[in-house]
């Protein structure tokens, strides 16, 4: 009785930490399509949705723009950072606890 105990209580936390993996990647994806339709959009595009970059700076050697958007929820700080070419369209992204 005391093994069929400890083996049920081990099922359900691993199905659990199953479904979190599961609503994260899930989310993660939702994320990747929404930044994806921003690529060869304008930057006054991209400012028009998300309002006035919380940072901008470039990289060594590099003409592209990179504009920061920061938001904090629930304590979980989410980092979205576009890269803008010397066109000024989005040529780039990247996402970071962004679920």
């Amino acid at each position: 009785m005391k093994n069929f105990l400890i083996f049920t209580i081990l099922i359900f936390f691993l199905l659990s930490c199953q479904s979190v993996s599961n609503k994260i990647d899930e989310n993660v994806n939702k994320e990747e399509k929404k930044l994806s339709k921003w690529l060869n959009k304008s930057e006054s595009e991209l400012k028009i949705e998300f309002g006035k970059p919380d940072e901008i700076y470039f990289k060594d050697n590099s003409p592209n723009r990179f504009y920061k958007y920061t938001k904090k929820k629930l304590k979980i700080k989410c980092q979205r950072i576009f890269e803008i070419n010397e066109k000024n369209f989005v040529i780039g992204y990247t996402s970071k606890n962004c679920f």
